[in-house]
């Protein structure tokens, strides 16, 4: 769902991100059966709405997740919970960083879908858990590693 921000600059958004999740989801242990997550793509100012209501901070971010409960005895696909990008701080970074923009947003697509399993990077070594992850779904669409550069 697109909220605000110039995303007709990604060709099919749309599809890049069902791809995208997938790939987190073919690198997971968790991810066995059908799930689903909703994407709003949306502008640095909503962004920083959100970041502010819900995790104290007054700034934009590029993606931030909202993992639903599981709903025992719901039928049909599990609905893993909520992700929302920010355009502008989307082509910022991937401007800054070198990196393609649908390269970047799918990234972040799998990042967020990481964090809606349950993954986080608060602390090191899970961080290396995350980011290894993300590598390999990354892999499995053709992009890149984007910590190759980091850690040189």
């Amino acid at each position: 769902m697109i909220e605000a921000g110039d995303w007709d600059r990604l060709e099919d958004a749309e599809a890049l991100a069902q791809k995208a999740a997938e790939a987190a989801l073919s690198v997971t242990y968790e991810a066995d059966g059908a799930f689903e997550a909703s994407v709003m793509l949306t502008d640095d100012a909503q962004i920083r709405e959100l970041n502010r209501t819900w995790r104290g901070k007054d700034k934009p971010t590029n993606v931030l997740s909202f993992p639903a409960p599981e709903q025992p005895g719901a039928n049909g696909p599990r609905h893993l919970g909520d992700i929302a990008l920010a355009y502008e701080t989307l082509v910022r970074e991937s401007e800054e960083e070198s990196k393609e923009l649908s390269h970047h947003f799918a990234h972040l697509i799998v990042h967020g879908v990481l964090h809606l399993l349950g993954y986080d990077h608060e602390v090191e070594s899970e961080a290396e858990i995350m980011e290894g992850l993300e590598v390999k779904a990354l892999a499995t669409l053709g992009i890149a590693d984007p910590y190759r550069d980091m850690a040189a």
